[in-house]
């Protein structure tokens, strides 16, 4: 069995497509998944299973949107992919400052032209490094105020969802011990 972190992109924010963490945890359960775990209410689950992580997102969306009614993005990604954002961080020196650095799981990495319209935008004081599919934020000033953070979405064209470090590393200690 292969310990895999997915995370939904669109639940639970303002009050909006509500889906209650136990309910998830039992939704994973009855796919067959073992040592189903959440944290937090934006839709971050660890479980056990096996199959290709590919594979294992595009069935978990089919199967969310039958049983809630609406699409999520789903990423999913194994214990070693989160083991190796933390390794990899470009900023080691705001691991201590866990919100105001920030993951962004890309659904693929993006390529060099992409990168390079993102960084035209990155104007104010944030600073960002991709890695892979994996694009690293420090707002020093937090991803609430941040004006880059904002238009990123847009201007990346590739699907993403973000999480604080102090998120990265609660499913890294998760899926250790899952």
């Amino acid at each position: 069995m292969t310990v895999y972190v997915a995370l939904f992109s669109g639940i639970n924010v303002g009050g909006n497509r509500i889906v209650k963490m136990a309910e998830l945890r039992a939704f994973f359960e009855d796919q067959g998944f073992g040592d189903v775990a959440t944290y937090i209410q934006s839709g971050n689950v660890v479980f056990t299973g096996e199959g290709d992580a590919a594979a294992l997102t595009e069935r978990m969306e089919k199967a969310f949107e039958a049983r809630w009614g609406f699409r999520s993005r789903i990423m999913v990604r194994d214990a070693a992919w989160f083991g190796n954002v933390v390794a990899k961080n470009p900023y080691p020196e705001m691991a201590g400052d866990p919100t105001r650095l920030h993951a962004y799981v890309l659904e693929r990495a993006p390529t060099a032209a992409e990168i390079e319209l993102v960084a035209e935008r990155c104007t104010g004081p944030e600073r960002f490094e991709v890695i892979g599919d994996v694009l690293y934020l420090h707002a020093p000033d937090g991803l609430g105020k941040s004006k880059f953070a904002e238009v990123l979405p847009r201007v990346l064209k590739v699907p993403a969802t973000a999480r604080n470090w102090r998120t990265v590393l609660a499913l890294v200690e998760m899926a250790k011990g899952a």
